[in-house]
């Protein structure tokens, strides 16, 4: 099953919550990332977070969503819509769901400031994830009502 992480810039959320993904899920499960007006570079910030975290950071890179090596199955948008950002729409047949986030990429204050914004985020975003794979996938992959319910009810529960 192919997951699409959804931002306007994929420079941040999208990449953090992709490569994470990635990370951590089951032989099978894959996913992408990709903006609706992509920033063309992944945020240093990112990078430096996820290798932190001992997350390859190979191979990522800020995209549109126009180019996907896959059709998504699930489309998680991760824009932070409370903060008056717009979320992209993605327009292809999919399951949706929104995982709001704040984008770290505007953080401002000090070095250390900034890197608990892109912390904070990391650590909601790796909690959902979480929440997602301990779900029951082989039923749920089948069963795409279900999934979607799960999926809202994870962005719901985990601030």
């Amino acid at each position: 099953m192919n997951v699409l992480f959804l931002c306007t810039g994929n420079s941040c959320r999208s990449i953090l919550a992709e490569a994470t993904f990635n990370h951590l899920a089951p032989t099978g499960w894959e996913a992408m990332s990709a903006g609706s007006h992509p920033t063309g570079q992944v945020h240093p910030r990112s990078l430096a977070l996820l290798a932190r975290e001992g997350i390859s950071v190979d191979g990522y890179f800020s995209k549109a969503w126009d180019n996907l090596p896959h059709t998504p199955d699930v489309v998680v948008t991760v824009c932070a819509s409370a903060a008056g950002e717009t979320c992209p729409a993605y327009l292809g047949p999919a399951i949706r769901t929104h995982w709001g986030v704040e984008d770290p990429a505007h953080a401002t204050g000090t070095d250390d400031e900034i890197d608990a914004a892109f912390d904070a985020a990391y650590r909601i975003l790796r909690t959902r994830i979480e929440a997602f794979l301990a779900l029951p996938l082989t039923d749920l992959k089948n069963d795409p009502t279900r999934l979607k319910a799960e999926l809202d009810r994870i962005g719901d529960l985990f601030p």
